[in-house]
């Protein structure tokens, strides 16, 4: 704002004071250095500049600067310290009424965050507040979720970094970042997944090898929640079957829900195909990661033992345990669909740890 803008009314008797100042040599008084206060604060809230502010105050000082302070090196100190005193009891109020008035963004943006990621708020009200930050809801969004060793809030170093990674990229876009009991949040428009990706790379390297699970995109104000709560299962799903892909998708992931959604079947499942391993030595559990592992290397016998640590004989022995005691025959494709199916389900009811 340029400085000839700024109304006279925030200098305030500042010419008066001046003059006394000249005349007889006081310091402000309480009451002045309060007013001065007053006028800062009321300047900041009026969102004028405090650079332009400052200007203010020293022209007023030159147009009114008194004539005996000229030849009067006494005088001319005097005044120098009174309009120092002035102008730094008037930056302090203007800085006082800035940091409350910053207070007051954080508390609306976090309010509003808690709203968007519960979908507790009027979702009518909701689509009207999200505009003051950059969404448009709308319009469809998905929400990426990272995780990291420790719990992170907006004012720490590793959401910054992300923050500012992604705004040089995508500067134009409208996306929000923030953090969520502990975890980085991204939401962007669904026709931008070039968004998500890039928060992917920059959390997880941020974050020390954090995960991040996107969830699907949704319509709506009531699709950021949709989606954000996919991503949570998925983190969730992964940590409960062990998946430690860098970048999880909720639609790659959604077989596991339809998986588990009869409980008792799948538990019933698990005990008549896996049950049986319970008598090897050892228990259950060394047979079941053989066979996790067995299938998730594609049922090559090679990469499987590679990957265990154990000779191919040894891999295969193993394998011939699992088929004596369950009867089923891991690497016959007819028996495989039922043997994984029963490894995922035990998995995510956390068998054998669990009784089912």
């Amino acid at each position: 704002m340029a400085e000839l803008e700024i109304p006279d009314k925030y200098l305030g008797d500042c010419a008066r004071i001046l003059a006394e100042v000249a005349a007889t040599g006081r310091r402000l008084t309480r009451d002045e250095l309060d007013t001065r206060r007053q006028l800062g604060r009321q300047a900041a809230e009026d969102g004028y500049q405090l650079r332009a502010l400052v200007g203010l105050h020293l022209a007023a000082t030159r147009t009114s600067w008194p004539q005996s302070a000229s030849t009067d090196a006494a005088t001319a100190d005097s005044v120098l310290a009174a309009i120092e005193q002035a102008v730094d009891a008037f930056a302090e109020g203007f800085e006082r009424a800035q940091r409350l008035t910053v207070r007051r963004e954080e508390a609306a943006r976090r309010e509003f965050i808690d709203d968007l990621l519960y979908g507790r708020s009027d979702l009518g009200r909701l689509a009207e507040r999200a505009t003051r930050f950059g969404l448009r809801l709308s319009r469809a969004h998905a929400v990426a979720v990272a995780t990291g060793p420790e719990a992170y809030t907006e004012t720490d170093s590793v959401p910054r970094t992300v923050e500012s990674a992604l705004l040089a990229r995508f500067s134009g876009r409208k996306i929000l970042i923030t953090t969520k009991d502990g975890r980085l949040v991204c939401v962007a428009p669904a026709g931008q997944p070039d968004v998500l990706r890039h928060f992917a790379k920059q959390a997880h390297a941020a974050t020390d090898g954090g995960q991040v699970a996107i969830g699907r995109a949704h319509p709506g104000p009531g699709g950021v929640v949709h989606s954000y709560d996919e991503a949570l299962e998925a983190l969730d799903l992964a940590k409960r079957i062990g998946l430690d892909d860098p970048v999880l998708y909720a639609t790659d992931l959604l077989v596991y829900p339809v998986l588990t959604r009869d409980r008792q079947a799948m538990a019933d499942l698990v005990r008549s195909q896996l049950g049986p391993l319970r008598k090897a030595r050892g228990g259950a559990e060394p047979l079941l990661e053989t066979l996790s592992v067995y299938f998730d290397a594609g049922c090559v016998a090679a990469e499987t033992a590679r990957r265990l640590a154990l000779s191919v004989r040894a891999l295969t022995y193993r394998l011939e345990r699992i088929h004596q005691l369950t009867g089923a025959d891991p690497s016959d494709p007819m028996h495989r669909y039922t043997l994984q199916t029963a490894v995922i389900g035990a998995r995510l009811l956390d068998w054998p740890a669990k009784e089912l």
